[in-house]
């Protein structure tokens, strides 16, 4: 397990062809570029559809340059209006984009980063960040902290004043939402407006939504983060399941059983 105190990070650090010949090439390149060689885990959530606030979660390790699921698969809940496609490491796509304030969790491929939380370690091999009351990430339209984990005591009262995600809630909303989580690297060039502030963390029940987020219970949570190792460039793959059946080939995605 890895800790560092972290005053100021971004949640960063997150189509035809002329001959059949060039579309094949493409689609190589595509498929390359969405799922890098050295990504060894995948956690791959499936939603019935595009609305669905339930999903399924299930992982994946790369053994022999085969995706082999770890363990058994488990409920989790999405954002309360479902899911629209947000801004990762797949190609960019039609159809309804992720919006600041939509209540959607976004869609597509994503690499996962800091894990955080309330406590002052956790058991993961991901980089943990213990959060405190002074840990805000900044969900205001317009702020140049917008889509950032930013600590109030480095750039000022002012940079969090309207911002309702404060990552301490055990303070602030007093639930414990927030007490262990990962940030999810949509949106990493932190465009304004298209999404901001997305996490894996607790629920708060199997039908209570989030507002753009993936929730879980703790216990499935903490075999998540066990598992996670950050030397193995984990990402996570988040789809309707219409959409996951038809890019499987192309993106090379494993096979849901």
């Amino acid at each position: 397990m890895k800790k560092i105190i972290i005053t100021l990070i971004t949640t960063a650090a997150l189509s035809g062809c002329a001959n059949s010949a060039n579309s094949a090439s493409t689609s190589a390149a595509a498929s390359a570029a969405v799922i890098p060689q050295q990504s060894q885990q995948l956690v791959v959530v499936v939603a019935d559809d595009w609305q669905a606030i339930a999903a399924q979660l299930y992982r994946f390790e790369r053994v022999a340059g085969q995706w082999q699921q770890q363990g058994q698969g488990h409920s989790v809940v999405l954002g309360r209006t479902g899911l629209a496609w947000g801004i990762g490491l797949h190609p960019a796509q039609a159809g309804e984009q992720k919006q600041e304030g939509d209540g959607k969790a976004p869609a597509g491929i994503f690499e996962l980063g800091t894990a955080f939380g309330y406590l002052d370690s956790l058991k993961t091999n991901m980089t943990y960040q213990g959060m405190t009351a002074d840990d805000y990430c900044v969900d205001v339209k317009g702020s140049p902290f917008y889509n950032q984990l930013v600590n109030k005591s480095v750039v000022g009262e002012a940079a969090v004043k309207d911002s309702s995600e404060w990552m301490r809630r055990d303070i602030y909303s007093q639930d414990n939402l927030y007490k262990k989580g990962l940030v999810v690297k949509h949106n990493s060039q932190n465009v304004d407006g298209a999404g901001s502030c997305i996490f894996m963390h607790l629920w708060r029940a199997e039908n209570k939504p989030t507002a753009g987020c993936t929730a879980m219970t703790e216990q499935n949570m903490d075999t998540l983060l066990a598992w996670l190792d950050e030397q193995k460039k984990p990402l996570l793959v988040s789809l309707p399941s219409s959409q996951y059946q038809q890019k499987q080939l192309l993106w090379k995605l494993p096979a849901i059983k």
